[in-house]
């Protein structure tokens, strides 16, 4: 993360521990899966969603989980332009769009 007091990192290589560490740090309750992935999103690069990905369907957790709107993930990294690679990592794995 950066801001103010701390300088942005650029090309940061992320361990398979640091990337694996997202499956720990999972809410409870119902769309869990979901939120797990959208923090993994929001965090990473395309690169190491991937490898995300392969680990969080390792695990046995839901690719298709819907948010409160009925929406999955896949439905919304669609929904941003420059997201093909994370879009790509989530169809190859097995990920459907709810429409």
């Amino acid at each position: 993360m950066s801001g103010p007091d701390k300088p942005k990192v650029i090309d940061e290589e992320w361990s398979d521990e640091r990337v694996k560490s997202f499956l720990v740090s999972q809410p409870k309750g119902e769309g869990s899966d979901y939120t797990t992935l959208l923090k993994a999103y929001q965090a990473m690069i395309a690169e190491d969603f991937a490898r995300f990905v392969e680990f969080f369907v390792e695990a046995g957790r839901d690719l298709n989980a819907v948010n409160d709107n009925g929406e999955t993930m896949l439905d919304r990294i669609a929904e941003h332009r420059k997201s093909v690679g994370y879009a790509r990592a989530m169809e190859d794995a097995g990920a459907k769009r709810s429409f």
